[in-house]
């Protein structure tokens, strides 16, 4: 994140997305120690909505940044790809 401009338009949207990107690792942790089978998917379904919010967040800050475009854009294609991930394993744990 320290490659993003400091300028002040982009700054919530930087906060935002650093608060989803993190959400998303400590999310999955949890899933991994969860106590039942409800709680683990509970976490992995937190982690799709949370990986969603990431690539939305990337997406805004490549509309308004031309510098970073390509790297935003990478970084909402992985985002968009553990959805798949999480998706998938919610699909297998039922």
């Amino acid at each position: 994140m320290r490659e993003f401009p400091k300028d002040f338009a982009a700054y919530d949207d930087i906060k935002q997305l650093l608060r989803s990107s993190g959400s998303v690792g400590a999310n999955y942790i949890e899933a991994n120690n969860a106590l039942s089978k409800k709680d683990f998917q509970m976490r992995i379904k937190i982690c799709k909505k949370e990986a969603k919010e990431s690539a939305y967040w990337l997406e805004l800050l490549e509309a308004s940044n031309n510098a970073m475009e390509q790297r935003c854009h990478d970084l909402k294609k992985e985002s968009e790809e553990l959805v798949y991930i999480f998706a998938a394993i919610l699909r297998n744990s039922q």
